[in-house]
């Protein structure tokens, strides 16, 4: 059995353009609802959810069916935690708050078997379809989508020798902790900020690496794809599911014939 082509991390490879969604719920349920959508890819976060290795277990059973790709978040630049989503089957990572070009070379050892990693070795885990794939480790490097997050103005001053590290595939920026690093708590879509996220993404594209970010709006989802952004999630689990419910309610009660007052 062959290992799996990876189609996120050459359609990112390729400039394709693709438009992802967060999941945060924990909930194989809230990913299969999502799965079949058609996403070009879809992030299982860990670091600001109660996921655990056994419900990414199951979002990743829930999205193994469909087109969409999904990638973990692990919840630290941690080679432990790295290890086991690997071995759980995950196609890609993203790394959250790389700092500096020491810690996204550590971030991209964690994903490397030695000696040009620190991935420990197990054969018969998900990943291999349990021991099933034999050229896995031959494939596992070319096809595994290793994403770093940059979210404070030191780190994405560096945002270009970051990008150029071999073993990384593409730079993701995190406009609410950027906002925050610059005095700007609770204002992600301040101007400040996409200034700085758009110089950074302008750098990264000029050494020849994709950049990406989430926002919870489609027509700025598009125009960032639009402007040369490569990958960006247009919106979270939680966000669709409270927009929907809110709109649902709103929509009903305008609809609803006032009580006439009495005379």
């Amino acid at each position: 059995m062959e290992f799996e082509r990876n189609r996120f991390t050459h359609a990112i490879e390729a400039g394709e353009k693709q438009v992802g969604i967060w999941i945060t719920l924990g909930s194989n349920l809230a990913a299969e609802v999502v799965a079949p959508s058609g996403y070009d890819w879809a992030l299982i976060d860990t670091e600001h959810s109660p996921g655990d290795y056994f419900s990414v277990l199951g979002q990743l059973q829930a999205f193994a069916p469909y087109e969409t790709t999904p990638i973990v978040r692990v919840e630290w630049n941690d080679p432990v935690a790295v290890k086991r989503m690997l071995d759980i089957g995950a196609p890609g990572l993203l790394f959250p708050m790389i700092q500096s070009v020491k810690e996204a070379r550590q971030a991209v050892a964690a994903t490397r078997y030695p000696p040009r990693g620190v991935r420990g070795v197990a054969g018969s885990t998900r990943a291999t379809k349990y021991g099933r794939v034999t050229n896995y480790v031959q494939r596992v490097e070319a096809e595994t989508t290793v994403l770093l997050q940059l979210e404070t103005r030191a780190a994405m001053e560096q945002a270009a020798e970051i990008a150029q590290i071999d073993g990384v595939s593409g730079i993701f920026f995190g406009p609410a902790d950027i906002a925050a690093d610059i005095g700007k708590l609770g204002q992600p879509m301040a101007p400040e900020v996409w200034e700085l996220v758009r110089a950074a993404a302008g750098a990264v594209r000029e050494v020849g690496k994709p950049a990406g970010t989430l926002v919870l709006d489609a027509r700025l989802a598009a125009n960032l794809l639009n402007e040369g952004f490569t990958f960006v999630a247009c919106g979270t689990d939680t966000s669709v599911l409270a927009r929907g419910a809110d709109g649902l309610l709103a929509a009903v009660k305008d609809g609803i014939d006032r009580p006439r007052r009495l005379q």
